[in-house]
């Protein structure tokens, strides 16, 4: 049953959106360039953060330089494609695991459904139903 569900699963429209928009992603010369510009601030945030005598002001400066790295990648075109199709994906999965803890939990399988405010993190949960 698990892998027909599976099956199911990848042959969503949300599923199949994701993984084209994430091979463009992986394809997009100028977004790998963005991420890895912003690995490496991040990584001299890091270096600095761990040094026993800190600079406050050159981390406050990294950090900044760290921050601006990341909104440049959100701001391309395939990322932002990108998150949205992850977004739809994780609302399926979402659905999917509902359903499936709330028949674990004795729910009739027939009847339970995804509460639409739910956002499928328990740990944001303030209570199904």
């Amino acid at each position: 049953m698990t892998r027909e569900l599976g099956k199911m699963i990848q042959a969503d429209e949300s599923y199949i959106k994701m993984r084209e928009a994430e091979k463009e992603a992986d394809n997009d010369a100028e977004l790998q360039e963005l991420i890895k510009k912003f690995n490496l601030a991040r990584l001299a945030v890091n270096v600095e953060v761990q040094k026993v005598e800190k600079d406050g002001e050159k981390i406050a400066k990294l950090n900044k330089e760290m921050q601006t790295a990341y909104a440049n990648v959100l701001k391309n075109q395939s990322m932002t494609k990108y998150n949205e199709a992850k977004q739809q994906f994780d609302q399926l999965t979402g659905r999917v695991t509902t359903i499936i803890q709330n028949c674990i939990a004795g729910e009739d399988p027939e009847t339970t459904d995804f509460n639409a405010s739910c956002t499928g993190s328990c740990s944001t949960c303030g209570g199904c139903g």
